[in-house]
């Protein structure tokens, strides 16, 4: 009884320390609650996010925050279609001693670090999109057949244009599955761009204070995947991603007609962890039906595709996952 109030306390000050590191990220990312949850989401779970928006609509900005408020050592990579592999992970260098003696030394890359900044990741070659695959599963690197091991913790941060795809490399499904979630980052509302407006054009730029440490953060991470989930949205949580999948006994027609492939078990594996963290952030102790429901397009997106009939018929991939986690959690709740 003891260890469960123990838990509830440590759950309750972690819930206290995210509401401050919100409001310091408030100082210099202005608006976008919704964004800037997600990104909280994807570091408190321990993994990778995708952020997809125009150009200047903050995701720079808004990672170099979080590299602050979290207390985290940040890189950033501008992708480009000349980036090779050896300029994101490091390479070995010949170098002379004095007495002439020859030996190899290591230079690290930007990978080296906690918070890495993939900018604009779809425009470097499936080559050196492929130098981040080990890193972002394995938090290590193989150089010249040697391990090395990245920073403790270890986040990649990736933006896309969605519009400028001359010039670009999709990312591969294997790549976009490391992604714990894809972000979509929107248009400001009026009153938020005026704040915006007000806050950026004067001489001083706001800034942002530090909450967390990386050592906090590596404890929320441990405290988070002890939050308890039940039965029903553990349930709820395999129906949902096992109905995405077009050839599932179990797949309503929508998906069916319009899905050419669905999500694997690391989605279920995402939305088990990111739905403790929605839960976590609205100040619960545990997860409930609407957790899944907010939590379904930020993890399903981007491990699903549709059809080439969908595309041409204008669906999208949005309408299909939210018809299915509507389906799923009148269902569970009507049980």
């Amino acid at each position: 009884m003891a260890n469960n109030a123990d838990l509830v306390d440590q759950i309750e000050n972690l819930g206290a320390k995210l509401a401050e590191a919100r409001n310091s990220i408030a100082a210099r990312f202005i608006g976008q609650p919704r964004v800037v949850d997600l990104t909280l989401t994807a570091l408190i779970c321990g993994g990778h996010a995708v952020l997809i928006g125009l150009p200047g609509l903050g995701k720079t900005r808004l990672v170099d925050t979080l590299s602050t408020v979290m207390g985290l050592k940040g890189n950033r990579i501008q992708f480009t279609p000349d980036l090779m592999p050896a300029d994101i992970l490091g390479s070995e260098v010949l170098e002379t001693t004095d007495d002439g003696r020859r030996n190899f030394r290591f230079i690290e890359g930007p990978i080296f670090c906690q918070l890495l900044m993939a900018d604009e990741i779809n425009r470097a070659s499936p080559r050196t999109q492929s130098a981040l695959l080990q890193a972002m599963q394995e938090k290590e690197v193989t150089i010249a057949g040697e391990h090395r091991a990245l920073g403790v913790p270890f986040h990649v941060l990736a933006t896309q244009n969605p519009i400028e795809q001359e010039g670009t490399y999709p990312l591969p499904e294997a790549q976009l599955d490391r992604f714990l979630v894809q972000i979509d980052v929107p248009y400001p509302d009026r009153s938020t761009e005026k704040d915006i407006l007000i806050a950026t054009t004067g001489v001083e730029d706001a800034k942002s204070q530090a909450v967390f440490t990386a050592q906090e953060l590596l404890d929320a991470q441990t405290l988070l995947r002890r939050m308890p989930v039940g039965d029903n949205i553990v349930e709820m949580i395999l129906d949902l991603v096992r109905s995405c999948r077009p050839d599932d006994e179990d797949a309503p027609d929508t998906v069916r007609k319009n899905v050419s492939w669905g999500p694997g078990p690391r989605a279920a594996q995402a939305l088990m962890l990111t739905v403790r963290a929605q839960a976590l952030l609205e100040g619960r102790l545990a997860p409930s039906a609407e957790d899944v429901r907010a939590m379904a397009v930020p993890v399903l997106e981007h491990r699903m595709a549709l059809s080439f009939a969908a595309r041409a018929r204008g669906e999208s991939i949005h309408d299909v996952i939210n018809t299915v986690a509507d389906q799923i959690t009148t269902v569970a709740s009507a049980a």
